[in-house]
C-alpha cells in the first residue's frame, strides 16, 4: 500500500469517526433537553375510563418531575383511531405521545375496511403500561345470576344486546368472541366511549356489556351492575370472588385489556427511551401500584422492544377473533 492511500485512508477514517461523534451526540442532545416544552398525552376515548386513569396519573408524576405540563386530550371516534391517528401524524419529537390500546393498535387493523394509520409502521413503542380483564356486567333485572343461567337465557330467548365503548375495542370484541362462543344471536351496539354506554345498560336498554375492570367493578361493588365473570385466564386479585368465564364451561375463553404508550414514528430512540424510564419508575411508585391494584389494573412498565413484541403476537391473535366472528366496520 502506498503512502498515499495509506493517508487517504486514515483521513477517511479520521472523518467517519467524527461523523458517527457528532451522530452521537446530535441523537443524545435532543433526549438531554427533552422535554423542554409541554407535553401533550392523548387518550383515544371519553375521560373515566382505564386509559384516562393511566395517562392522569403518568401526567401529573411527569410533570412532577420533569417541571414541564403533560397535558391531557382525550380524542374519543372511531373506535380510538381518531385520537391514535392524530398521533401517528403528529412531530416526531416525543411531544405528543397516546395511550393506545389493544383496540387501536392491534384489533383494528383486521375490524375496520380501511384504517387511517399503520398500527406498527406509524408508531414508535415506549412502554407497555398495564393489562386488565374485562368484566362480563349485566343489567340487574336480567333473570339470570350465573353465567350458565344467562346463556341459557341467551339460547332460549335469543335476541341480546351487547354494548361496547365502540367499535373495534377490546370491550367489542370480547362480546364477539362470546357470541362465537356460545352461540347466542347478540346485536353489538357501540357507543362513543364508556360514559354513554353506562347509562343505557344501567337503564335496561342494552343487556350486557364487556366493560373494562376499573369502570365497571365500583358499580359492581355499589349493587348496580351484576357481575357475572371476568375474561382473563385466572380470577381477578382486586374481586377474586369473580369467577373466569373460562372456568365457568367456555375454556379458552380469553380476552384482556392492555394499555400502551407510543410516540410518532422517526421519534428519536433516546427519547423514547427517556420516556420508558421515567414511566417506569412511576408505574414502580407504591402509591401508584396500590392505587392501580385497588381498580384492577396490573402494572408493567415493559421496555419498548417488548411491547413491540406483544403487539406483534396481540395482532395476529385477535385477527383470527375478526374472522372467526365476522365482525367488521366499514
Amino acid at each position: 500500500m502506498t503512502k498515499s492511500i495509506a493517508r487517504l485512508l486514515a483521513a477517511l477514517t479520521c472523518v467517519a469517526s467524527l461523523s458517527f461523534l457528532a451522530s452521537t451526540a446530535a441523537q443524545a442532545q435532543p433526549a438531554a433537553a427533552f422535554p423542554g416544552k409541554p407535553m401533550h398525552i392523548v387518550v383515544t376515548f371519553t375521560p373515566g375510563g382505564a386509559p384516562d386513569i393511566l395517562a392522569r396519573l403518568i401526567g401529573e408524576r411527569l410533570t412532577a418531575a420533569w417541571g414541564q405540563p403533560v397535558l391531557i386530550d382525550n380524542k374519543p371516534g372511531a373506535g380510538g383511531n381518531s385520537g391514535a391517528d392524530s398521533v401517528a401524524k403528529a412531530s416526531p419529537d416525543g411531544l405528543t405521545i397516546v395511550v393506545g390500546t389493544v383496540g387501536t393498535h392491534a384489533i383494528n387493523g383486521a375490524l375496520y375496511a380501511k384504517m387511517p394509520y399503520d398500527m406498527v409502521k406509524d408508531f414508535a413503542p415506549i412502554t407497555l403500561l398495564a393489562t386488565t380483564p374485562n368484566l362480563l356486567v349485566i343489567n340487574n333485572d336480567v333473570p339470570a345470576k350465573t353465567l350458565a343461567e344467562f346463556i341459557a337465557l341467551g339460547k332460549r330467548e335469543g335476541k341480546m344486546t351487547f354494548a361496547s365503548s365502540g367499535s373495534g375495542t377490546s370491550i367489542h370484541v370480547s362480546g364477539e368472541l362470546f357470541k362465537t362462543m356460545t352461540g347466542i344471536d347478540m346485536t353489538h351496539i357501540p357507543y362513543k366511549g364508556r360514559a354513554t354506554a353506562i347509562p343505557d345498560l344501567l337503564g335496561g336498554r342494552v343487556t350486557m356489556m364487556f366493560d373494562n375492570m376499573p369502570s365497571s367493578l365500583p358499580l359492581v361493588q355499589e349493587g348496580k351492575l351484576r357481575a357475572l365473570g371476568v375474561t382473563s385466564a385466572k380470577r381477578s386479585p382486586a374481586a377474586p370472588e369473580i369467577p373466569t368465564i373460562a372456568e365457568q364451561g367456555l375454556p379458552g375463553f380469553e380476552a384482556v385489556s392492555w394499555f400502551a404508550l407510543f410516540a410518532p414514528a422517526a421519534t428519536p430512540r433516546p427519547i423514547v427511551d427517556k420516556l420508558q424510564s421515567e414511566v417506569k419508575k412511576i408505574l414502580a411508585m407504591p402509591e401508584v401500584a396500590k392505587k392501580l391494584a385497588e381498580i384492577g389494573l396490573e402494572p408493567v412498565g415493559s421496555s419498548a422492544d417488548e411491547l413491540a413484541a406483544y403487539q406483534r403476537a396481540e395482532i395476529t391473535k385477535w385477527a383470527k377473533v375478526v374472522k372467526d366472528s365476522g365482525a367488521k366496520v366499514e
